[in-house]
């Protein structure tokens, strides 16, 4: 379900540049699925100007926060697989839930997908200390898994550093999305 498809539609730019901070950051949190401190690290970093301004100072403040602010935000997202009602609106499009086939076969072949992502996801944790956290939009589950794994043989400061600029990703696609691109 996408935010444009529950009759959301994210404010342009200037008018952020021009909301009360409690207000912009109200806008901005759905995005970032509501972390409050790198939220809060945006608003303050306002004017943007433009929505390339925007995702430019949110990925810098991304990059530069300490990392237990890091792992927050990347922490925030649904464990990728995570069951339709535990997820926000926006992952549950993302993850393809909106579209999944009905059919018995699908339905098994989700089943062992979801499985396997359950357990790769806390291997990942496990390895890390963080959750593993992707632009999914258009990828099949299965195409994820292969991403997971490969992921899982990454140094941890390098998979920080990804999926980090992955929160980022997911938050520009988000309200580009909003706004009908």
């Amino acid at each position: 379900m996408s935010a444009s498809a529950q009759g959301v539609e994210m404010p342009p730019v200037e008018e952020l540049d021009r909301l009360e901070a409690d207000q912009c950051a109200g806008a901005l949190a759905p995005l970032f699925e509501g972390v409050p401190r790198f939220v809060a690290r945006l608003v303050a970093a306002r004017p943007f100007g433009s929505s390339e301004g925007l995702f430019a100072q949110a990925r810098e403040i991304a990059r530069w926060m300490p990392e237990d602010e890091q792992i927050e935000l990347v922490d925030a997202h649904p464990r990728l697989g995570a069951p339709p009602g535990s997820v926000s609106a926006f992952s549950y499009r993302e993850q393809g839930f909106d579209r999944d086939a009905a059919d018995v076969a699908a339905e098994d072949e989700r089943r062992q997908i979801g499985s396997e992502l359950t357990r790769l996801n806390a291997v990942y944790e496990g390895r890390f200390g963080f959750r593993f956290c992707i632009f999914v939009a258009g990828r099949s589950r299965a195409d994820l898994l292969q991403v997971l794994r490969e992921a899982l043989k990454a140094e941890r400061g390098s998979e920080l550093v990804r999926a980090v600029a992955a929160a980022v990703d997911i938050a520009e696609d988000r309200y580009l999305g909003s706004r009908g691109r």
